[in-house]
């Protein structure tokens, strides 16, 4: 039947499972890995999970915003966007703090940074699947394409680690974590703000067409 609407309601469905997935992994794998890594003494695994963390808020503020106007998608978007800022600022201060701390174990970062790769990849196959380009499912691509390219640093810092005997190469890592982090947080940011401009835009038009007033004119 045309004009049902089961399209919608379908595609929404399937959304749903996608993003209920996406977040069962991310918060398992940031239970895991913020163990690891405060054990391990690594701030890459950490600054990981951390992302991981980030990563896990946004589906479920996505989770809200399925069914919805492109304009609760957007506001959806905009918000994992600000919680991905903050946490990447949260990585920031806990790079700081640990500068004076001993030499992360190697073993671990290698091998739970193999873990959260897998991981990722599955996310990034599910939402592959999502072919509709939404700004919220927009967000979750960049979320986990920002997580395979981390989870890559976290196995060379490890291997770096082992090969140097030095915690610098876990620092880097866990620095450029962090400004991937606050990367993903900026193109978000300004993704949502574009689309809340076009909702608005076209809300506005809807109402003028609408109105017979002067003063849309």
């Amino acid at each position: 039947m045309s004009g049902c609407g089961c399209e919608v309601e379908l595609k929404d469905a399937k959304q749903k499972h996608v993003l209920y997935w996406l977040l069962g992994i991310n918060a398992v794998m940031f239970c895991v890995e913020i163990t690891v890594g405060l054990y391990a003494n690594s701030t890459a695994l950490i600054a990981d999970s951390m992302d991981m963390l980030a990563d896990a808020i946004v589906y479920g503020i996505a989770l809200y915003a399925v069914s919805r106007s492109l304009k609760h998608k957007a506001n959806a978007a905009l918000i994992s966007g600000y919680f991905q800022l903050t946490l990447g600022i949260l990585v920031i201060f806990d790079i700081v703090r640990r500068l004076e701390e001993g030499e992360p174990h190697s073993w671990f970062m290698i091998g739970f940074g193999f873990v959260a790769l897998i991981a990722n990849v599955i996310c990034l196959v599910l939402i592959r699947m999502q072919s509709n380009g939404e700004v919220h499912m927009r967000a979750s691509w960049i979320f986990s394409a920002n997580d395979v390219i981390a989870n890559l640093g976290v196995i060379a810092a490890g291997v770096l680690v082992m090969l140097l005997d030095s915690r610098w190469p876990d620092i880097v890592i866990g620095s450029v974590i962090a400004t991937l982090i606050l990367r993903g947080a900026y193109l978000i940011i300004t993704d949502a703000k574009k689309e809340l401009s076009n909702a608005e835009l076209t809300s506005e038009n809807n109402s003028c067409s609408g109105s017979k007033s002067k003063s849309c004119s």
